[in-house]
């Protein structure tokens, strides 16, 4: 019997370590000797394929019908991006066990999110909320008040959690605690730096929110379908289904999106309008020089080629390119920061949100790395023509605000620094300035009546 059980336990046990072995071995060799495409061959990919369009086709609908309702909603969603962010990186380093002994932590991780929210949109959108509730005089009083004080609130609820954290440390748990506190400020810093200049981007025209991010859209949809039909050069090792045709083709799609979709997306004034309230009302104003065409003649030798003789293009897709050629190449590395930082952590995906794709950190890699570039670029090569005037602006703000804060060695240099700007407006900027100014001296005379 026991001669009997050994026989035909052995000969079994071989043979499921080579029915383990074989395919895998043989599909490798198979791929390097005939360079055969790395995924179009595999069946099981048209599945994932099938899942991973249906849940685009969802999540590009919906991108659509937010951008149609506006600046508010946008921003409403990227809050709720960062929550969803937020919460799939608070449970990468959580352990099971030793979170059941630590109650409360997981509220103590939400109260410092919901604090830099508080920061970080109170100093962005001040301006933008004081514009709202200019006409009520008793809620322009409280969000001023609000405004003017919202650091030191910022900074008591940072210190409140702060001690909550040192109260709540336990016995041989210290090092585990101090790393979770650590990693909830990296988090903090990773989600609301990138988000908050998006969130500038899209008031100061959803056009500098919605171009960059469709052109990672498309980047990213393009190095899928290239790498999928054609994908045969691995690109890197961070990444094994990444291939340099994925990344070529689709470098190049993006570029001739990027110069066409600006040429259409700057024909509406509700994208290229900046919003400098908090309403929900469409905005018409005046395009200004990179949203009006300029006309080029075509070349005779290649009339027969072209039915047209002119050619109308918007400056705004010139830095179209510029924006399309850092999507196609530098912003894919976020992608690969991701996969690194995922396999460092034995991960496949961030969480599972969104069927085919992961979760919702998966596919906002890229899209954090593009926004930062979209602000920075926009304000040293795009702000420069309207500066002056907001910048004016912004000063008399602060100085309505908080004059009575100020030394003299502090406002003589911005009072001197304002008369310099006014002295080299035109008069249609002076004119705009004077209309502004107009409407912070009537809420003032409210305040004193």
């Amino acid at each position: 019997m026991h001669k009997d059980s050994g026989s035909s336990d052995t000969p079994n046990y071989l043979g499921r370590i080579r029915h383990r072995k074989r395919p895998s071995e043989v599909s490798a060799d198979a791929n390097k000797a005939n360079g055969s495409k790395l995924l179009v061959n595999d069946r099981n990919k048209y599945k994932s394929m099938l899942i991973r369009t249906y849940s685009s086709v969802w999540m590009i609908g919906g991108f659509t019908f937010i951008i149609y309702m506006g600046h508010l909603y946008i921003w409403a969603l990227i809050v709720v991006i960062q929550i969803f962010m937020a919460k799939e990186l608070f449970n990468l380093l959580r352990r099971a066990n030793e979170e059941r002994q630590l109650p409360g932590f997981r509220l103590l991780n939400w109260h410092f999110f919901f604090t830099a929210v508080l920061f970080t949109y109170g100093r962005f959108l001040s301006r933008q909320l004081v514009n709202t509730v200019t006409s009520d005089k008793l809620l322009y009083q409280l969000v001023s008040g609000l405004i003017k004080y919202q650091m030191f609130i910022c900074y008591f609820l940072y210190i409140a959690g702060f001690v909550w954290f040192i109260l709540t440390l336990k016995k041989k748990m210290y090092k585990y605690q101090f790393s979770q506190y650590a990693w909830t400020h990296m988090i903090l810093l990773m989600v609301f730096v990138q988000s908050a200049f998006t969130v500038a981007n899209i008031f100061e025209g959803i056009f500098w929110f919605l171009l960059p991010a469709s052109l990672i859209i498309i980047n990213d949809i393009a190095a899928y379908f290239f790498g999928f039909f054609f994908g045969r050069t691995p690109l890197i090792k961070l990444s094994p289904k990444k291939t340099w045709e994925g990344f070529i083709g689709a470098s190049i799609t993006t570029l001739i999106s990027a110069f066409m979709l600006a040429n259409i997306m700057g024909q509406f004034q509700w994208l290229t309008c900046p919003r400098k309230d908090l309403s929900t009302g469409w905005l018409h104003c005046d395009p200004g020089t990179l949203f009006k065409p300029e006309y080029f003649s075509v070349p005779r030798c290649m009339h027969q080629w072209f039915p047209w003789k002119e050619v109308a293009i918007l400056p705004v897709q010139w830095h179209a390119l510029a924006l399309g050629l850092f999507a196609s190449i530098i912003a894919p590395f976020g992608g690969f920061f991701a996969s690194g930082f995922k396999r460092a952590f034995k991960l496949k995906d961030f969480g599972d949100s969104i069927p085919g794709h992961g979760g919702i950190t998966d596919r906002m890699d890229c899209q954090m790395v593009m926004a930062v570039f979209a602000y920075i670029y926009h304000q040293s090569f795009v702000m420069p023509q309207s500066l002056s005037v907001e910048m004016i602006l912004e000063q008399v703000w602060c100085f309505h605000e908080f004059l009575p804060l100020l030394t003299p060695w502090y406002a003589i240099p911005n009072v001197l620094n304002i008369m310099q700007i006014l002295r080299n407006l035109t008069f249609e900027e002076q004119q705009f300035l004077y209309e502004q100014l107009g409407n912070i001296f009537q809420a003032r005379q409210l305040l004193q009546a």
